[in-house]
């Protein structure tokens, strides 16, 4: 792990990744359990988020929820790799960008209001690159609540909760924008998402108490840029499992220690087999490779092939696109 500061800020990293607390002022409860005034809360996450080790103070939202998403793949050649990887970035919605090493190289979630937005930006990446670009929506999540302990190498997986769309009111989408994009860092940040969208504090502490209920909001806290923090070598491994066997792999792979996302996605006939997903984040190539060696270990994936795309370079990391209006931070 990185040098981060000290022991408050790593208890500030470790500790609030999520749970943050619904109170018309934070950051003073957050300083009252920690044993710092309100101001140096705000003071030290507004350096954390400068120095690039946090994104944001704010939320993620269950996938396909409320928005929707898709992970892409394009191979840029080099001579146009930067080029490429700063047009995919730049188009709205576009909210993670990775170089990976595999011919499909330049990786990206697209995300949105709906599915028509994502085909458009599919559409206009396309063609404005000249090249083919693989979508591979979501089937089914495993685990996406990515979150990184700092003290310990203890990680339980946390528990899907089940998804209430039916408590969505009118009015949430720019709640959660708000939320995904990031709170401010002000003694009172919910009043100041409140006045920004016209609306009293208590009803936006209302609506993101019950939106969390719902299972709408999967995590609020704060956001933590893991390559800032250590965790450089990261791979994303692909599965060509049948589906009739992803029931009972898809979990078993989501609990293992070292595997920091989990889930389905739809494959490409004849192009893109792979149907299981999961993330190994490790402070080193080594590290990840032996959390690979456990995964194919696994009675659920013994016998499946897979293939292992590391990640060499991050282009954007922001929050998603939710509501009409808004955009990644």
């Amino acid at each position: 792990m990185e040098r981060i500061g000290d022991a408050t800020d790593i208890t500030l990293l470790d500790d609030w990744q999520r749970d943050f607390p619904l109170e018309p002022r934070p950051f003073s409860v957050i300083g009252s359990v920690i044993g710092c005034p309100e101001e140096e809360v705000l003071k030290r996450l507004d350096v954390l988020r400068a120095s690039g080790r946090i994104t944001r103070v704010g939320a993620t939202c269950a996938p396909n929820t409320v928005s929707a998403s898709t992970l892409a793949a394009l191979s840029a050649p080099d001579e146009v790799l930067e080029q490429v990887a700063e047009f995919v970035g730049s188009r709205v919605g576009v909210n993670h960008s990775y170089l990976r090493e595999n011919h499909w190289n330049l990786w990206f979630v697209a995300t949105g209001p709906n599915r028509d937005h994502i085909d458009a930006v599919l559409d206009e990446i396309r063609n404005e690159t000249g090249l083919v670009v693989l979508d591979l929506p979501l089937v089914r999540p495993f685990n996406v609540d990515l979150g990184f302990k700092l003290r310990g190498n203890s990680r339980k997986t946390p528990v899907a909760r089940p998804v209430d769309l039916r408590r969505l009111k009118e009015g949430d989408s720019d709640i959660l924008q708000a939320l995904t994009t990031g709170m401010p860092l002000s003694s009172r940040p919910f009043g100041d998402i409140a006045a920004n969208l016209e609306r009293s504090e208590q009803d936006v502490l209302d609506r993101v108490k019950e939106l969390q209920e719902a299972g709408i909001i999967s995590r609020l806290g704060v956001i933590v840029r893991h390559r800032a923090l250590g965790w450089r070598s990261n791979a994303m491994v692909v599965w060509d499992i049948s589906s009739e066997r992803i029931d009972a792999a898809g979990p078993a792979l989501a609990a293992l220690p070292g595997v920091t996302l989990c889930y389905e996605r739809r494959p490409v006939e004849n192009v893109w087999p792979y149907r299981l997903y999961c993330m190994i984040h490790a402070q080193s190539r080594r590290l990840a490779l032996d959390t690979l060696t456990e995964a194919s270990d696994l009675p659920e994936l013994q016998g499946v092939k897979f293939k292992t795309l590391f990640s060499s370079r991050c282009f954007k990391q922001t929050g998603a696109m939710i509501a009409r209006s808004g955009a990644a931070a």
